[in-house]
């Protein structure tokens, strides 16, 4: 049985372990699969991109995988960032579950304004100066676009309203690399080079849980599925 169905509510075992009070709301964070930008390694932004053959692939992968991982029992909650590539993973995925999913503008991807379709390299040889900067400073936005700092204050936003309108429950968030990074990076008060160190894969299943009294704690981080093709 998974924890978030235990029927005596008992709190997760982590808890025993850091001292953390009352029931977690669980969150479980799924990277969108893979598109034709995100397979150039080209930062992708809020370009409505669809999913390749291979991200539906994925999405199906995770859609037949997640009802057996113990972390997902009982999610009764599902929402997606409302760009097409995360709304195309979420379907199967929230299907398999049984659940309706919504869109919600807080899990958006950073917009990266001018260097939306560049690579690290284009985005660098074009704006050497800026770039160095935006690396060290989460303050900093690529031109005409959005700083980490700006996406961590939408993100934290949602977790806040989802902590309020679903106290104690599993949720799951489809999303994309940077919301996901920073919902992490909270749930492990970590500073800001934790954006450039956490690799997270397409596709890839992390879980966080954030508890009542204030306390967090990080129980998977980058799962993976098979992908299964469709027949």
């Amino acid at each position: 049985m998974s924890l978030a169905q235990d029927p005596a509510g008992r709190a997760p075992a982590s808890s025993s372990w850091t001292g953390q009070v009352g029931r977690p709301t669980r969150l479980l964070l799924l990277r969108h699969g893979q598109t034709a930008m995100s397979a150039q390694r080209r930062y992708s932004g809020r370009g409505d991109l669809e999913l390749t053959d291979l991200g539906r692939d994925q999405a199906a992968g995770v859609a037949a995988a997640i009802a057996s991982v113990e972390e997902a029992g009982g999610v009764e909650v599902a929402l997606c960032s409302p760009l097409r590539r995360a709304r195309q993973t979420a379907g199967p995925v929230a299907a398999a579950l049984g659940l309706p999913v919504e869109p919600h503008d807080g899990l958006l991807e950073t917009d990266f304004g001018d260097w939306d379709g560049l690579t690290f390299a284009e985005a660098r040889g074009r704006d050497p100066e800026l770039h160095r900067r935006w690396l060290g400073d989460e303050t900093v936005s690529a031109p005409g676009g959005e700083s980490f700092s700006e996406v961590g204050m939408r993100v934290a936003a949602l977790r806040d309203e989802l902590l309020a309108a679903h106290p104690g429950r599993t949720i799951l968030l489809v999303s994309h690399v940077t919301p996901i990074k920073m919902l992490l990076r909270t749930a492990l008060d970590a500073g800001p080079s934790l954006l450039f160190r956490l690799h997270l894969d397409l596709a890839s299943l992390s879980v966080a849980e954030f508890y009542p009294d204030g306390g967090a704690s990080v129980r998977l981080v980058n799962m993976r599925f098979a992908p299964v093709s469709a027949p």
